[in-house]
């Protein structure tokens, strides 16, 4: 067991090392240079080589490459060429957002899909059942961002109970914080909560065939404790699975809601920096994305282990 954690620990780094420099290849690649959209159209050539200097884009790519490697490895992300700041304390602020807004959203998804799969495999066929399937069809068909708008309109134009947008800081209150984020959270929980749902139906159904389920009601269980019991712990790898993948596109959506809610997150930061060429706060943001993909699915595949003991003799 030891030896499987260890190799996919060195896995999820030599898979981080590869994501780094496939993401400093792109930013190196995308056209303008920063310091000329810095300096502006009026700049002079020996003011631009100096800033240019000051920036370190004089460097060749492989010692710039190194020289952000190694200062993240030390904990230092550099200097926004935008906000005159470290990285690190901009990362740290936004991160305050984007993460318990990402979780309540995994929070919300996971509360509304995994009853409404079972309880739509357990009715198969039925009204429910339908009800269930109509319903997911239209929240995966439906952007996020669409649905953010829907919700301004409806709870804050209309009815005035949340904010439209913007975020008050955790030091206005935990209260505060949380309902300014439920709106975004719902908007980025429905679509995937569909598709969590849909995963947990299939799942159920396929479980509910199995013979174990049909022992254990022969021997008395009623239909609701053999589900409950037996068949929902069975069924969970796959919406484990599926549940991991949703930390990516929840990452993903962040970038739309957040700029339609004007929150201050890692995903705003992100369209800011890139829209001002702001090369290292691109990098550090996108490199701490996709680690945390990486992350998360690296916690599936442990969660893998203590869901199905079948498998550490397979991984």
């Amino acid at each position: 067991m030891f030896r499987l954690v260890l190799r996919r620990g060195a896995g999820l780094v030599l898979t981080l090392l590869v994501m780094s420099l496939a993401i400093f290849l792109v930013m190196e690649v995308l056209p303008g240079d920063p310091a000329a959209i810095q300096l502006g159209t009026s700049g002079r050539a020996d003011t631009l080589a100096a800033l240019r200097q000051s920036m370190g884009l004089d460097q060749p790519a492989v010692v710039r490459y190194l020289a952000w490697i190694s200062g993240m490895l030390r904990g230092d992300f550099g200097t926004s060429f935008t906000y005159g700041v470290p990285v690190a304390g901009l990362i740290a602020e936004r991160l305050a957002v984007t993460l318990p807004l990402a979780l309540m959203a995994i929070v919300l998804s996971t509360a509304i899909a995994l009853p409404l799969g079972v309880i739509a495999a357990a009715r198969n066929g039925t009204a429910v059942d339908h009800g269930a399937t109509l319903f997911t069809q239209i929240c995966v068909a439906v952007p996020n961002f669409w649905i953010g708008l829907v919700l301004i309109l409806l709870f804050s134009s209309q009815l005035g109970w949340f904010p439209a947008g913007g975020f008050p800081g955790w030091e206005a209150g935990l209260g505060a914080g949380l309902k300014a984020l439920l709106l975004p959270a719902v908007a980025l929980a429905l679509p995937q909560s569909a598709i969590l749902a849909r995963v947990t139906r299939a799942a159920v159904l396929d479980v509910l065939n199995e013979d174990f389920v049909a022992t254990a009601r022969a021997k008395g269980l009623n239909r609701s404790a053999a589900l409950w019991r037996h068949v929902v712990p069975n069924a969970l790898v796959p919406v484990v699975t599926i549940m991991g993948l949703q930390f990516s596109f929840l990452i993903a959506g962040a970038v739309l809601v957040e700029n339609v809610f004007v929150l201050p997150g890692l995903g705003r930061l992100a369209f800011q920096a890139l829209a001002q060429r702001d090369l290292l706060v691109i990098r550090d943001v996108v490199l701490l994305f996709a680690g945390l993909v990486v992350v998360v699915n690296f916690l599936v595949d442990m969660a893998y282990l203590a869901l199905d003991p079948r498998l550490r003799g397979r991984a």
